[in-house]
């Protein structure tokens, strides 16, 4: 089994440390000796000091009271009016410009920061060596060129997946990239990989992580969706391409191989040996992040195995289960809607997997659960069943942007009633 390199990133959890490049850590530390081989690494303590909000009763009032509002105020007022009056796409492009316009206004992003940020010390933990605020995250397929981290780190997020970019920038798919299917909590995504490149986003994904506040930067890599695609070769240079610019950039590195909606198709999930010539060349990069795949929905469970049986070989630490629902059994689709299902046709079916994964590779991969998580008690189903973090997209069109303070303050409440002291002590409890 292939030695897990980067575990000599792991972190110091009592100093709820934070890694950024460029500079290398303090000497005779344990963090030097860990990365001895990676000087371009140092630690900033990014939450030492801060006051928990669940342990300050009026912040926590006003962050409980604050929440109720803007939950209020979106299911009312915000979805019927600005939102959803709009089509998908149009609501979408709105959304990117409302973050790049709000991010340029710091007395806004820290009035966010105040009201929205719910911090407590259970919601901590430490995944494949990095450190997390909480587990939460956005899922990569939202901000594909990097727009929104500086609004998702002021309210709160823990981290998020950026992209998934590609070696060349990429129109996608034609327009309309999404359908809502409100009756279902689901989108239906049609958007084929469009991004600005791998080059632009990961420069920019590079400089938000350097200057977040507490939110880790994860990076999605993908092949390119256009008309240069050519044989398995050329797809796998097209991932090395987008490896090299990541490697030391990001917290994380999420290698997409599952993507559903593209002119190549899914070649590397349709045969474990392809996978298997993929991660091959990836692991003469060197990096020293820790890498996750992203991982198909709908396989088999023998087929699911046989994947993760070559990526236990390599050097891969986690796993994103999972992508996108192609299955429409039981579910009144217009047949010529294109694209895979985000959100609520993921839920039972990403549950289940990842309960499988942590039965059986519980000590080889992490696991980053994502599909249909729009209530505590989900992400704590998932929780429970093996995944060490949790990310979302959908529950921030249906719910609003306050839904992470939801999902926050709901599972620690959760955890602290059956008596766990950390959130890691719950991962896997179910499987």
């Amino acid at each position: 089994m292939f030695d897990m390199r980067v575990a000599h990133i792991t972190s110091i959890k009592t100093n709820k440390t934070s890694l950024l490049p460029h500079a290398p850590p303090p000497a005779g530390s344990d963090r030097t000796r860990a990365t001895a081989s990676l000087p371009f690494f140092r630690v900033r303590d990014t939450m030492e000091g801060m006051a928990y909000v669940s342990e300050n009763f009026w912040h926590d009032a006003v962050n409980k009271a604050t929440t109720d509002l803007f939950t209020f105020g979106y299911k009312n007022i915000i979805k019927p009016n600005f939102v959803f009056n709009h089509t998908p796409d149009v609501a979408h492009d709105q959304m990117i410009e409302f973050c790049n316009v709000t991010k340029r206004i710091p007395p806004l992003m820290w009035l966010l920061r105040e009201m929205l940020d719910y911090t407590d010390p259970v919601l901590e933990t430490t995944v494949m060596g990095v450190d997390f605020a909480n587990p939460f995250g956005l899922s990569a397929g939202l901000d594909k060129n990097c727009d929104m981290p500086v609004l998702m780190d002021n309210v709160g997020f823990g981290f998020e997946t950026v992209g998934s970019t590609t070696s060349r920038a990429s129109a996608g798919n034609p327009k309309p990239w999404f359908h809502r299917l409100p009756e279902y909590d689901s989108m239906m995504v049609h958007v084929g990989l469009a991004n600005d490149g791998s080059d632009k986003v990961i420069d920019r994904a590079e400089q938000a992580w350097t200057n977040a506040k507490t939110m880790q930067v994860s990076v999605s890599i993908a092949r390119t969706n256009d008309d240069k695609c050519g044989d398995l070769d050329e797809g796998i240079e097209d991932y090395c391409i987008s490896m090299r610019r990541a490697a030391g950039r990001s917290a994380m590195v999420e290698v997409n191989v599952s993507c559903p909606n593209t002119h190549a198709g899914e070649p590397f999930t349709a045969d474990p040996d392809a996978l298997d010539r993929l991660f091959t060349e990836l692991d003469k990069i060197e990096r020293p992040q820790p890498t996750l795949v992203k991982m198909p929905l709908n396989k088999t469970w023998p087929e699911f195995k046989d994947l993760l049986d070559v990526l236990a070989e390599h050097n891969v630490q986690g796993l994103s289960i999972a992508n996108l629902q192609k299955d429409r059994t039981g579910l009144e689709i217009p047949q010529q809607w294109e694209g895979g299902l985000s959100g609520g046709p993921c839920t039972v079916a990403s549950e289940e997997r990842i309960a499988q994964v942590y039965r059986e590779y519980g000590e080889r991969f992490a696991i980053a659960g994502i599909g249909g998580v729009f209530t505590p008690q989900q992400a704590y189903r998932k929780i429970r069943n093996g995944a060490s973090l949790v990310m979302f997209i959908s529950a921030l069109m249906y719910r609003g942007p306050q839904q992470i303070t939801v999902l926050k303050r709901g599972l620690a409440a959760l955890l602290k009633r059956d008596g766990f002291e950390h959130i890691s002590d719950a991962v896997g409890i179910d499987a």
